[in-house]
Formats: structure tokens, C-alpha cells, sequence
């Protein structure tokens, strides 16, 4: 089986920055994979880098088997980016119906995709508002949708489920479970550690390091421990002190 996400040795800063060190990580077809940290850990620059915003400074990452960064890449990706990038003077529907076509969406298929990317976001109803009356839970519901719009190989989600309630946020694991069965890779980010429970594997990266990588079972298992949350509590201890031995 190809690995959909392949990264290795990464190193990646900004000038004289280093903000990821040594950062490994292989990803199959139907995978969901959650990026966990603090901010400032390097999450969202693993990220830029993965989708090709960034060269990486030493190492190499390859997306569905091609070297990032490369254009035309992106349009088998489904990407929610941290900050909502929306056209606040057209509605929710113009907005998937604009992004749709970015993404090279064929227009007879439009109306069935907008309603499916809706649909999963319970946001139907609210399709005829403009974007300037959502709530910022609205609005990341939105970015969601626009990130399966156009049924990617890959898509890389930025805190998914910051503002949803936890009804939703049921709801929109309940259909990333499903297309992941499907063969779709899933990579997301979050701070919220029920949301890295329902991830087939998770990476903790603290100070820029990956401090550990399993299932969220095996890292309970590692660490001795019940929860996800005590496990990277425990393997950021584990860094710092290691750190103080060097």
C-alpha cells in the first residue's frame, strides 16, 4: 500500500528559527491521524509544510508519492485552515459555490456536493445567509464543509471542532470515521483530547520535537496511564527531564 503522507528527517524554522526538529511521520490510505501540542509547538508549521506553503529546510515530505511544495498537488487536497478564509458579503452557499469551482468542481456536480458539505454541518438552513450574520461556530462549519467539497484524497484540518457543540462535533466525527473507511487520510490539529481519542494514531509535538506517536491506546499503555491528556502530560515531563541530563 502507498503511504499517502510520507515525512522524513523534517527540520523546518522561519530565518534563524528552528521550529521543528527530526519530525518522521508515514501516513496509509484510511488513516486519521491528530497532531496534539500547545501552541507554539509546531503543529500548524508541520502542517503548512505538508500542504506546501513552506519548502522544508532539511528533509523531505511527499504527499500522494509528490515532493512539496508542487501546485498542482493541492487540488486533491481538502484543506481547513486555523483562521475561517471567507467572503463575509456572500452567503453560505455562494461561498461553497465559489470555492467549489477554485477547487475545479465540474458544475453539474455542484449542487450535490454543496448539499452533501452542508449536510454534514448541519448547515442547510443557514446556506442563504450572508457570511457576515454567522457565529464563529457557523463560520468554522462552513470551512469545513469547503474542506469535502470536492472529495480529496487528503484532508488536513486546523481545529476542526474549535466553537462546534459536542452534538455536532459527534456528528462530524461520526462522517470522518466514514470516510476514512472509505480511503480517505484524514490529518487534523486540535487541543481537544476527546477529539484525539477518536484518531486512528496520534503524534505529540512539544518544543518543536515529536515526543511521541501511537495509537491512543498504545500511548496510554506506554505511560501507564488512562487517559490521552495524562499521556502527553507525562511524555512532556519525560522531555524535560531529558533535556536537563544532555
Amino acid at each position: 500500500m502507498d503511504n499517502t503522507i510520507q515525512v522524513s528527517d523534517l527540520t523546518q524554522g522561519y530565518g534563524r528559527t528552528t521550529v521543528l526538529r527530526d519530525i518522521n511521520l508515514t501516513l496509509t490510505p484510511g488513516t486519521i491521524l491528530a497532531l496534539i501540542g500547545p501552541s507554539g509547538a509546531g503543529k500548524t508549521t508541520l502542517v503548512a509544510t505538508i500542504m506546501g506553503m513552506l519548502k522544508p529546510r532539511q528533509g523531505t515530505v511527499t504527499v500522494l508519492n509528490t515532493a512539496v511544495p508542487n501546485r498542482p498537488l493541492l487540488a486533491r487536497i481538502g484543506y481547513m485552515a486555523q483562521t475561517d478564509a471567507l467572503y463575509d458579503s456572500l452567503t453560505g452557499a455562494e461561498n461553497l459555490q465559489f470555492f467549489g469551482t477554485m477547487q475545479g468542481l465540474r458544475r453539474a456536480a455542484m449542487p450535490e456536493r454543496i448539499k452533501y458539505a452542508a449536510g454534514v454541518v448541519n448547515l442547510q438552513p443557514d446556506l442563504k445567509k450572508p457570511v457576515q450574520d454567522y457565529s464563529g461556530g457557523m463560520k468554522r462549519r462552513l470551512s469545513l464543509a469547503i474542506a469535502l467539497l470536492a472529495d480529496p484524497a487528503v484532508l488536513i484540518l486546523d481545529e476542526p471542532t474549535v466553537g462546534i457543540d459536542p452534538e455536532l462535533r459527534q456528528q462530524i466525527w461520526h462522517e470522518l470515521h466514514a470516510l476514512a473507511a472509505s480511503g480517505k487520510t484524514i490529518l487534523l490539529t486540535t487541543h481537544v483530547m476527546e477529539d484525539a481519542e477518536q484518531a486512528d494514531t496520534i503524534m505529540m509535538i512539544r518544543n518543536g520535537e515529536a515526543i511521541a506517536q501511537g495509537t491512543p491506546a498504545q500511548l496510554t499503555a506506554q505511560y501507564h496511564v488512562a487517559t490521552v491528556e495524562a499521556a502527553f502530560l507525562q511524555a512532556g515531563r519525560d522531555q524535560d527531564a531529558h533535556r536537563r541530563n544532555d
